[in-house]
């Protein structure tokens, strides 16, 4: 890229920032703007409300094949005054309605929201759960109907819809010291309601996401409706943008996650075509999406053979949700609840799943404050790739110390024609001292795995919610101490000071670079590419700065953590690494391999190849 060009991209960047400065609104002209967003707001919230509860009446108007009338099987149900059961143990409270007859909210106890108040995960404003099934009459659609409490304990009820000589039940159960929620559905001498053909339950569940956390923008970026094929994988739809799919795989559970907490619905007879849709509320409106699941489930109308559901209610806590594994009313079965937890691609999975997470759990098991543990995490894995580090760094000061062999390399050969021949002595030149261009790559790439993997585990891991460190009050959302109350194009309401730190530390690794490549050994090609290159990587900081400042500041804090001690093991090996003494080495390598003969690599092979091609042109044409 020559000067002519990054001037013209220097003045159209002027002529743009002038543009937008110039044509920006007046702060009366935002006020009002805000005020129009707020009401619009309010509005769309109010829409989708309706809109949701419309949904809901049409899909039970169509499921209803007659009206409640005295001669109605139903009529007796739907006609009553709704009682409110609670089940609790330590960890969790759930309310359950006759009217409907399913749970209507869930409180975690151990859990607080920003109003300090206890989590809660469903509420009935928001979350609502519908079952239907196909009688020869009409449908049977509990959200009209009364159920009947039967022998209710602390942790445990029966719901009972009479119906005819028969009744349907529906089995509630709070597994102690858990999150864990049997509900199991049977029919009790009501078989002759149903036509033969008839085995399923269909369920519509809906719930709306509220927000939790502080960070909005990062929060919603981990929610989403998550599931578990029961022949295949986990999956999951999508988290940026409004998604509606028919699943035509059996599942195992379905789940409506936030970032750090998830109502997941559990069958033991596989869920049959699913459809899932999942849309995004604004920031501003209180929530973070709209979740709705349209389901079938097996469903024995002689009541031999109970329909088996579970709901876990709970924290998004890898090793929580590998131990209600163990809940599972189908023992053979292995829920994977932990999937929840997103710890990355195969590769990236298996680090944070086998190393990272049990490393954690250690420095953790020490009692130490999480910013502690952030730090020795660290140090930890530097420490384990500082091999593959100091062989990419020593791979680079070889290079270096050659540099005056290549610089007289280049001036043998000034004239562009001979650029492959000055190619291939080059090469040459690296074969008799031992030394690989490419040997600085290898290692570099062996830790970006791990790199990777802590950049996937760090947000989720629950650990860090509402822990302070420094000036964080909350490790998992941003740091706000900066703040001025409204939003700015591309920054927001607030400035991160651990993002700055890490953005800072990002410069000062880059300048630390650059000054290593001062010497390296470059074409002018490449030196013209390099200053242009150069400009690029200080601009890395400041779209990082534009990413990352709402971002939690667990993460940044652990990015400022790597960038200070990879600076520290640079400075370290530079000081310890003698330039004289590495070149001597270099010298003895090329002495005692000097009668051997000199293998070729496949690259100074092809160039040698394409060397003798050009030389038999040339005598061509000269004859």
């Amino acid at each position: 890229m020559d000067k002519n060009t990054i001037t013209g991209f220097i003045l159209m960047a002027v002529v743009l920032i002038a543009f937008s400065w110039y044509s920006r609104p007046s702060e009366a002209q935002l006020k009002a703007q805000r005020e129009r967003d707020s009401i619009a707001a309010a509005q769309v919230l109010q829409a989708q409300e309706a809109e949701q509860k419309r949904a809901l009446s049409d899909s039970v108007a169509e499921s209803t094949l007659a009206p409640l009338d005295s001669a109605s099987l139903l009529f007796a149900a739907s006609q009553g005054n709704e009682q409110l059961i609670t089940l609790e143990n330590d960890l969790v409270r759930i309310t359950i309605n006759t009217h409907g007859g399913v749970i209507e909210e869930a409180e975690l106890k151990n859990y607080k929201d920003q109003q300090k108040n206890n989590v809660r995960l469903l509420t009935k404003k928001d979350a609502q759960m519908v079952l239907s099934l196909a009688t020869k009459q009409e449908n049977i659609v509990t959200t009209d109907l009364f159920f009947q409490p039967v022998t209710p304990t602390g942790n445990s009820v029966t719901l009972r819809l009479p119906l005819a000589s028969g009744s349907l039940d529906i089995d509630y159960t709070l597994r102690p010291d858990a999150y864990m929620v049997d509900m199991v559905v049977r029919a009790n001498g009501i078989a002759n309601l149903f036509a033969p053909s008839m085995k399923t339950l269909d369920i519509q569940w809906n719930d709306r996401a509220r927000q939790l956390e502080k960070g909005f923008d990062f929060e919603q970026r981990y929610a989403c409706i998550r599931y578990h094929e029961t022949n295949g994988d986990t999956d999951n739809l999508s988290e940026t943008s409004d998604k509606e799919k028919d699943i035509e795989e059996d599942l195992d559970w379905i789940a409506f996650k936030n970032q750090f907490f998830s109502a997941v619905l559990i069958s033991h007879q596989q869920f049959h075509n699913a459809h899932l849709k999942s849309q995004i509320y604004k920031k501003g409106q209180g929530y973070l999406k709209n979740y709705e699941a349209s389901l079938q489930t097996a469903f024995d109308p002689t009541g031999t053979q109970p329909t088996q559901l579970q709901l876990y209610l709970g924290p998004n806590d890898f090793h929580t949700l590998k131990a209600h594994n163990n809940l599972s009313l189908n023992a053979d079965k292995d829920l994977e609840l932990e999937d929840l937890v997103d710890l990355g691609w195969p590769i990236v999975r298996w680090i944070n799943r086998w190393f990272i997470i049990y490393l954690f759990d250690w420095l953790k098991g020490f009692g130490l404050h999480m910013g502690l543990v952030l730090l020795l995490l660290t140090i930890i894995v530097k420490a384990l790739v500082f091999p593959a580090t100091k062989k990419s760094y020593l791979a680079s000061a070889r290079m270096r110390v050659l540099k005056p062999k290549i610089d007289q390399l280049n001036a043998k050969y000034p004239k562009q024609e001979d650029a492959m021949k000055k190619q291939q002595e080059m090469m040459q030149l690296y074969s008799q001292y031992g030394v690989s261009p490419m040997g600085g790559c290898l290692p570099t790439l062996i830790q970006m795995p791990i790199w990777i993997a802590l950049f996937n585990f760090v947000p989720n891991a629950i650990e860090l919610r509402g822990q302070s460190f420094l000036w964080a009050d909350d490790l998992s959302a941003y740091d706000d101490v900066i703040s001025w109350g409204k939003d700015i194009w591309l920054i927001g309401d607030h400035l991160s000071i651990f993002c700055v730190l890490f953005c800072i530390m990002q410069i000062a690794t880059t300048w630390i670079s650059m000054k290593q490549q001062q010497n390296a050994i470059m074409s002018p090609e490449q030196e013209q590419s390099m200053k242009m290159m150069k400009w690029m990587m200080y601009l890395m900081p400041l779209m990082f700065f534009f990413v990352l400042n709402n971002y939690s500041s667990g993460l940044n804090y652990y990015y400022f953590l790597s960038g200070l001690t990879t600076v520290l093991i640079m400075w370290f090996l530079r000081k310890t690494t003698n330039d004289s003494r590495l070149l001597a080495q270099l010298e003895a390598y090329k002495a005692k391999n000097a009668n051997k003969p000199q293998k070729q690599s496949g690259m100074a092979a092809r160039l040698a190849a394409l060397q003798k091609m050009a030389e038999e042109q040339q005598r061509q044409q000269n004859r």
